[in-house]
């Protein structure tokens, strides 16, 4: 086997999705596994050149885990010719000039979404991207969780009939840090730092949404910020400016609606921290992070209602696991994957820049939409 080695610069590798599910778990995890084979008698090898603000940090992550440069000069690392990939997993608001920078350097661009912190910073990107020539990706990687795989297999297979509805629950209580430590960094509670449930979750719930059940054509969500006051990493109370709960209904093609609840200030009471249900003539589904249950309408119960008398059914035992058929990878490391091949042997990618455009544009509609009280067509985008 031949290796080919392929220098990837890595900003925001000292934030907790940077460095666990991006450096650790995928990169790092293909190394230790002797790269990725492209079969074609080549051995892929990724070199990550660990990007950040704090040189310690750097230099103790680089020693750990046997990477041989990191850097806080970024500038630097881009007019290096060996590097051939950018990745981007820095706070939101520092996303868009980095990106600029490196597609301006002639570098293949992937990154953490939201990829901007408006849809005109974010279609910028997309255009500039496709103009330079450079190829790009935005991560997407909820596609890639076992139990979405399972759900996908499920449309694909034709097993619901007419899809009629979506119903998604995602969140989990993140505490307050005064008490006990909040488990999300406190930017994320802070609007003028680009945080907020609604920038950091609709572009997950706009990709997952158009991948398996239809484009999203309009959008009406409600907002709230439950918790007003936090505490940060120092141990210091702040005002929460940010929304922490969004309640939101979107109609897709086909006439499905789907309706999705995320919020951090929920204490959760099911299966996994999300979960989508999925209703169909046919049949149903609830599909998590890991497991994906059905019930046919062949085996359907016929429930009646009663209030004057308890429940005497079962209902959670009335479904049926979906088998897992197969072994399903950390997902990151899954896109990741396709992503580097996509660089080295040109093969079909789809989830580029302007993919991750149509997430911010969601998030930015759905903002309107509970500033305003409407709902909002979302049109087509068009570079």
């Amino acid at each position: 086997m031949t290796r080919r080695a392929v220098r990837i610069a890595m900003n925001g590798v000292t934030g907790r999705m940077g460095y666990r599910q991006h450096l650790v778990r995928s990169l790092l995890e293909l190394r230790s596994q002797g790269g990725l084979d492209l079969g074609n008698g080549t051995t892929l090898w990724p070199e990550p050149v660990l990007v950040g603000r704090r040189d310690h940090a750097l230099r103790a992550m680089a020693e750990q885990h046997g990477v041989e440069r990191w850097s806080t000069d970024l500038d630097a690392v881009l007019a290096d010719p060996s590097i051939e990939i950018y990745f981007d997993a820095q706070v939101t608001s520092a996303r868009e000039e980095a990106v600029k920078k490196a597609i301006a350097a002639g570098k293949h661009i992937y990154c953490e979404k939201p990829t901007g912190t408006t849809l005109a910073g974010a279609l910028e990107l997309a255009r500039l991207a496709d103009a330079a020539g450079v190829k790009h990706g935005v991560v997407q990687d909820k596609l890639f969780l076992p139990g979405l795989l399972k759900l996908r297999r499920l449309v694909e297979g034709g097993f619901f009939g007419r899809i009629l509805s979506v119903r998604g629950e995602f969140g989990y209580w993140v505490f307050e840090g005064d008490w006990q430590s909040a488990q999300r960094p406190s930017w994320n509670y802070r609007a003028e730092d680009g945080g907020g449930i609604v920038v950091d979750m609709f572009p997950h719930w706009e990709y997952v949404l158009h991948e398996l059940f239809g484009r999203v054509r309009t959008v009406q969500a409600v907002t709230a910020t439950h918790i007003p006051q936090r505490w940060d990493e120092q141990g210091k109370p702040y005002d929460a400016t940010a929304d922490d709960a969004a309640y939101g209904i979107f109609e897709l093609d086909g006439g499905v609606i789907a309706q999705i609840n995320s919020s951090w200030a929920v204490r959760v009471n099911r299966d996994e921290l999300v979960e989508f249900q999925v209703d169909g003539t046919h049949g149903s589904a609830v599909a998590g992070l890991r497991n994906c249950r059905v019930q046919h309408r062949s085996s359907t119960p016929k429930p009646v209602w009663n209030p004057d008398l308890p429940a005497t059914e079962a209902f959670r035992d009335q479904w049926q696991e979906v088998p897992d058929n197969g072994e399903f990878d950390n997902g990151f490391k899954a896109q990741w994957e396709l992503f580097l091949r996509h660089v080295v042997l040109d093969e079909p990618w789809r989830w580029d820049m302007t993919a991750g455009a149509r997430g911010v544009q969601l998030a930015e509609l759905g903002l309107r939409s509970a500033a305003e009280g409407r709902r909002f067509d979302v049109p087509e985008l068009a570079l």
